[in-house]
């Protein structure tokens, strides 16, 4: 078996993927039609031209008319459905799943059964293919923290399967400061805390987050590799980094892969996992990830296989769950290699 065949049947960890963000090629032209061809694309070669990015901001309006064909909770069923069939094709064995709750609840969508349909959809991808998915609901920094604050209140009453929160959209110009009650109040609701930092603003952006909202781990991060000071404290907080490599190059967080952080982040003793953020909109999937770390940047079977390790360690799992995982990845690792 040739390596790449070794890493693409390496068992793996997903711990920042957006169910929009996987809609896949067809059923995003089958949504399109059923709120009525909103969108001037109708085949797949169409759709070259709607995932061209420009910049980061153009990759989020284009994420946001994607929000827009999601007009009934039941498609989420599908959806989330088909996202962990992709990831298990991948052999992807947990996902911590990424949802936009306000994105469709400003639309006149109801949370709670958007909850409902996206458990629909994983606990038939549990059944069918053995993995397991928790969910994140990303509050969205655009919004304001009063969005924020009413959404841990859903959470509470209506929120089935999520363990965390998350910040994401706009970064530069919103300040990680001006959520600090909101992830207080998270914690103190017993939710784990993560917000994506350190892709679209700047180091001092990824200090304040550190500092006040205190996370369990960072979106990204890529901007935090300029100050080995900040990796340290990283390390020391035991705060990990979910980086996202190939839609770093795809958004111009990098200008190449052979400049991305990853190494220097794991160098400083940070953990990592490796993720693919929205996969068909960066055409990418978890092995497109492991095998672009191969060849870009040199990484061996060995090393991938330890990022999944450190990526069970960082999940938010119980120790049971864990315990169960890393016999299950030594396991498979020993019979590859």
């Amino acid at each position: 078996m040739s390596v790449e065949e070794t890493i693409k049947k390496l068992p793996k960890i997903e711990q920042h993927v957006h169910i929009v963000g996987s809609v896949r090629p067809e059923t995003l032209l089958w949504l399109n039609k059923q709120g009525g061809l909103k969108l001037p694309y109708e085949t797949l070669d169409d759709l070259k031209d709607f995932y061209a990015y420009t910049d980061f901001e153009h990759f989020l309006k284009v994420y946001s008319m994607v929000n827009g064909l999601i007009t009934h909770e039941k498609y989420y069923e599908t959806i989330t459905y088909e996202m962990l069939q992709n990831q298990h094709n991948c052999n992807v064995k947990h996902v911590e799943c990424i949802f936009s709750a306000y994105d469709h609840m400003h639309r006149g969508l109801d949370f709670a059964d958007m909850v409902k349909y996206i458990n629909r959809g994983i606990t038939r991808a549990r059944t069918e293919f053995g993995i397991t998915c928790n969910i994140r609901v990303d509050v969205v920094r655009d919004y304001g923290p009063k969005i924020a604050l009413m959404l841990l209140d859903q959470i509470k009453s209506k929120g089935d399967n999520v363990v965390s929160i998350d910040t994401g959209g706009m970064e530069d110009g919103i300040r990680p400061k001006t959520y600090e009650k909101v992830y207080q109040t998270a914690r103190e609701q017993g939710l784990h805390l993560v917000a994506h930092q350190g892709e679209a603003a700047g180091v001092d952006y990824v200090w304040e987050c550190v500092e006040y909202l205190r996370p369990e781990r960072i979106g990204h991060g890529v901007a935090a590799a300029q100050d080995l000071k900040l990796l340290t404290e990283l390390s020391h907080r035991g705060i990990g980094i979910e980086t996202c490599p190939m839609s770093n190059l795809r958004t111009g967080a990098v200008q190449s892969l052979g400049e991305h952080p990853i190494r220097c982040f794991m160098e400083a003793g940070v953990k990592v996992s490796v993720n693919t953020d929205d996969p068909p909109m960066f055409a990418t999937d978890m092995n497109t990830e492991y095998l672009m770390l191969h060849r870009e940047l040199g990484f061996t079977v060995e090393e991938l296989h330890n990022i999944g390790l450190d990526s069970i360690e960082t999940s938010f799992i119980d120790e049971t769950e864990k315990e169960r995982l890393r016999k299950q990845f030594d396991s498979e690792y020993i019979k590859l290699v």
